[in-house]
C-alpha cells in the first residue's frame, strides 16, 4: 500500500472471481471526477467495488490513489459486515473528501453517481 500512488485491496479480486467461475459486478469510480482529488492535484486514482450481482453485496474492494491506505478501512468494514453497495451509497460521506469516492463507486450499482455518469 505504500507506493505512489498508494494501492490498497481487500476481499475478492476480479481475478479471484474469474478463477472461481464466479459472476461479479464491478463498480468503478475514476478520481478525475472527484472534487477533492482535483483540488489536491492528485486525480490519478480509482475506487472499485466487486459485488455479488443479484444482491449487491460487497465482496471485494480496491483503491489506487493518494491516501488509499487511509481509505481502505471503510471497505474492509463493508466486506466484513456483509454490506451492500446500496448500504455504502446511502451512508453520508462529506464533500469534498477522498472518502466520498467510496460512496461514488457504490452508487455505480445504479449505473451512475453524483459526480460521474457511467455506462447504463
Amino acid at each position: 500500500m505504500f507506493t505512489d500512488p498508494e494501492i490498497a485491496w481487500a476481499g475478492l479480486t476480479e481475478n479471484d472471481a474469474k478463477a472461481q467461475n464466479r459472476e461479479v459486478k464491478v463498480l468503478k469510480f475514476p478520481w478525475p471526477a472527484s472534487g477533492r482529488a482535483l483540488a489536491m492535484g492528485r486525480s490519478d486514482g480509482i475506487t472499485k467495488f466487486i459485488c455479488e450481482p443479484a444482491t449487491g453485496q460487497i465482496l471485494g474492494a480496491g483503491i489506487a490513489g493518494v491516501h488509499a491506505g487511509d481509505l481502505i478501512g471503510e471497505a474492509v468494514l463493508a466486506i466484513e459486515m456483509g454490506a451492500t453497495a446500496e448500504d455504502v451509497a446511502l451512508s453520508i460521506h462529506p464533500h469534498p473528501t477522498l472518502n466520498e469516492t467510496l460512496m461514488e463507486a457504490a452508487e455505480m450499482i445504479y449505473g451512475s453517481s453524483v459526480h460521474f455518469v457511467g455506462k447504463r
